[in-house]
């Protein structure tokens, strides 16, 4: 009984090495994609932001550009954590979309279409769910 528990045990321990292995190479891979989605996450509350500045721009203009920086500051995260293409191609996109949004807002656009922001997170988040 006692030859069959310590087999069991090592049986164990070796399957534990194994699935162990492949967890520590993927690892550095599953922190990326969760800092990836942690930080859509947060652009997402952003792009809700700037939609509430860009409805209230009346009131207080200075609350778009406050959003468009929290975005960009995201982005900036996100960029700098992953080497991933479509991550990357949709951190571009709303890159391009804030500019636009912050040069519509320079221009005097006080309602600017803010739906290529919302687009382009969208699609960022997206590409970011494991």
């Amino acid at each position: 009984m006692a030859a069959r528990h310590r087999r069991r045990t090592a049986a164990f321990a070796v399957v534990a090495a194994l699935v162990a292995v492949p967890a520590a190479v993927g690892c550095d891979a599953v922190n990326k994609a969760l800092d990836c989605v942690q930080t859509a996450d947060a652009i997402a509350d952003s792009v809700t932001d700037l939609q509430q500045a860009v409805e209230n721009a009346a009131d207080d203009p200075t609350q778009t550009d406050q959003s468009l920086d929290a975005i960009e500051k995201n982005l900036d995260k996100i960029g700098d954590k992953t080497d991933n293409a479509d991550v990357n191609k949709a951190v571009d996109d709303l890159e391009k979309a804030v500019s636009n949004v912050r040069d519509a807002v320079k221009n005097g656009d006080e309602t600017p279409d803010i739906s290529p922001v919302t687009d382009a997170a969208g699609e960022l988040t997206k590409v970011c769910t494991p």
